[in-house]
């Protein structure tokens, strides 16, 4: 028999196939139509359109009993094999369905991770244990990359982003706070005005990271123009430790504070009079995303989990999604 004339023939459906697995079974026509619930006429003619919808017998009727035909006997493993597989995808679909299961593709900034990815960690295993979540840590550009073309799922990292398909749920606002040297004369200051940040000799991170971008717009509204210095360093942990060497400050938000301070004796931390620089994180989702609405609960419940860390959670509106 050819592709085409297969093609051309009618094809069986899902309830022949559970009335002829279920004759199979039993090999009892009044047994098999109780096992699944069919009348014993529904039963016979459900295997009877199969026969004729497959072109071969598949049972040997005889007054006393039902016997498989050899062509039932090869068939009714692939009947069965193929409504497993149906419950299998009908399985696969609740589970899709049930909020907070399978995989979940978080794409985290490099400067909250640290810091942050605790809580987070924490709040999933206990409130959300049957999610998989999976945890990138990447500079924003490529985050934002992760999620416009469905490699991430949801971002965790500093807004606005100004992306086009892309919704931010904002979590909370953190002031950045100056980290100086030992014997540094604004260590220990809580009223800094930010026209400091024109005289200072400031180090940042590397070009990529949106905490570099966020220290130069708040060198900008201070009045300087120009980049501060030239020595960068790849990640806060090395920028705090260039500071502890008198190379010069940096600004660290202040949920990385506790942290990274916590490894040098020989470091002070300052902070601006309100309103100080600050930096705002949210997470971000793509616009229309299939679990928006598990998106929006899940912001609901970090906001609260984060109100012990020293930042301004967000009010949570009725709905996120």
């Amino acid at each position: 028999m050819t592709v085409s004339s297969v093609a051309k023939r009618r094809q069986p459906s899902l309830a022949q196939l559970r009335a002829f697995a279920a004759v199979a079974e039993h090999l009892h026509f009044r047994d098999a139509a109780a096992a699944i619930g069919m009348s014993q006429p529904a039963l016979s003619g459900a295997v009877a359109a199969l026969e004729e919808a497959l072109g071969v017998t598949l049972l040997e009727r005889t007054t006393r009993k039902v016997l498989l035909s050899p062509a039932g006997e090869r068939l009714a493993v692939r009947a069965k094999a193929v409504l497993d597989e149906v419950g299998a995808l009908m399985e696969e679909a609740e589970a899709v369905r049930a909020p907070f299961t399978g995989v979940l593709r978080l794409g985290v900034i490099p400067t909250a991770a640290p810091y942050l990815l605790p809580t987070v960690l924490s709040l999933v295993h206990e409130r959300y244990p049957d999610l998989d979540l999976q945890v990138h840590e990447e500079k924003t550009a490529d985050l934002v990359d992760g999620l416009t073309t469905g490699r991430l799922d949801l971002l965790l990292l500093a807004v606005p982003l100004g992306v086009p398909g892309v919704v931010e749920l904002p979590l909370f606002d953190e002031d950045f706070v100056l980290v100086t040297p030992l014997g540094h004369p604004l260590g220990g200051r809580a009223d800094l005005a930010r026209d400091v940040l024109k005289e200072l000799d400031l180090l940042l991170l590397d070009e990529g990271h949106c905490l570099r971008d966020q220290a130069l717009d708040v060198c900008r509204e201070a009045g300087r123009a120009d980049a501060p210095v030239t020595t960068t360093a790849a990640g806060l942990s090395t920028l705090v430790q260039l500071v502890a060497g008198g190379l010069g400050v940096t600004l660290l938000p202040r949920t990385a504070v506790t942290v990274e301070t916590s490894r040098s004796g020989r470091l002070r931390t300052a902070s601006f009079a309100a309103p100080a620089p600050a930096r705002r994180i949210a997470l971000a989702m793509r616009t229309g995303a299939a679990r928006g609405a598990e998106y929006g609960e899940l912001a609901t419940a970090l906001r609260e989990a984060l109100r012990p860390l020293p930042v301004r959670v967000f009010a949570s509106p009725e709905t996120d999604a």
